[in-house]
């Protein structure tokens, strides 16, 4: 059976859920900023391997998906990923992926004002228990945050810009994409171009790279990113390259949320017990998915 858009955003939630209990290791050695630099010339390479391989021509590369394509990675990643790193270094990787659920509605109302890209009620419906279900998940673990108050309350608005970070990144790609013929690597490429070029300018303007990057001379602490990186980066963005190509933006965007879900095996694999309260959300987040695959 060939793979749909909605598949592909799952596969995408699937590899960031992963991805991201390794980006909270990762965070205890290198900054967000620096992080997020480093997976991207990761994957910028392994796409760039991946397209030598394949030995295919670009196609669709027209001068306004390219551009649209560039903004939304400096956006979405350079920006968006940036932040949603910092969430994750002051509140920890659950509490931020509750708050990243508010952006398919974000990228749902963005897209219909500025795509006019109006998708129907029951999609609507599946959005609103897809994030409830996902939320109610989560938020057991919020009422105790175990960061000091102003580490909390940063915490949720680096969540917050980067929930509006991907929502507008993914309301730009699906510009780009909706009426093209680009090829997902080639998107992805672009877009990781665009985030990694606005992140090495904030670096360089910084100052004191050299000492920033030292902890990437730890083999250990530079394969666990090259494998982020991989599964995180190359693939999960390439899914959602897909998603967003063959799927409404909030459609996409709501089942990339899904994320959380995926932790949760993870989670009951390492010994953290799963109460009936995350079986009923995980419930009703699937309710959600499913209405997301209704015609």
């Amino acid at each position: 059976m060939p793979i749909n858009g909605e598949l592909a955003a799952l596969g995408a939630a699937f590899l960031w859920a992963t991805a991201t209990v390794m980006f909270g290791q990762l965070g205890k050695s290198l900054s967000p900023l620096v992080l997020n630099l480093a997976k991207g010339v990761m994957a910028i390479a392994l796409i760039l391997l991946t397209l030598l391989l394949l030995k295919g021509p670009p196609t669709g590369l027209e001068p306004r998906p390219i551009v649209l394509l560039i903004l939304s990675g400096m956006v979405g990643i350079g920006l968006g990923d940036t932040a949603y790193f910092a969430a994750i270094n002051r509140i920890g990787a659950r509490q931020a992926l509750l708050l990243e659920t508010l952006a398919p509605a974000m990228t749902a109302w963005l897209a219909g004002v500025l795509l006019a890209e109006n998708i129907g009620l029951t999609a609507w419906v599946g959005i609103l228990l897809t994030l409830v279900g996902v939320g109610w998940v989560i938020s057991q673990r919020l009422s105790q945050p175990e960061r000091v108050p102003w580490q909390f309350n940063g915490g949720v608005i680096y969540a917050v810009l980067a929930a509006l970070g991907q929502a507008t990144g993914a309301v730009l790609s699906r510009a780009a994409l909706a009426q093209s013929a680009i090829h997902p690597l080639w998107s992805s490429l672009l877009r990781l171009g665009g985030g990694g070029a606005l992140i090495l300018m904030i670096v360089i303007k910084q100052g004191g790279i050299g000492d920033r990057i030292r902890p990437l001379q730890n083999p250990r602490i530079l394969a666990m990113v090259g494998l982020a990186a991989l599964l995180g980066t190359y693939l999960a963005i390439y899914l959602q390259q897909f998603a967003l190509q063959h799927s409404p933006a909030g459609v996409a965007q709501a089942l990339t949320s899904t994320s959380p879900l995926f932790v949760l095996p993870m989670a009951a694999a390492l010994g953290d017990p799963v109460s009936g309260r995350t079986v009923a959300g995980v419930g009703l987040a699937l309710v959600g998915v499913y209405l997301l695959f209704q015609p």
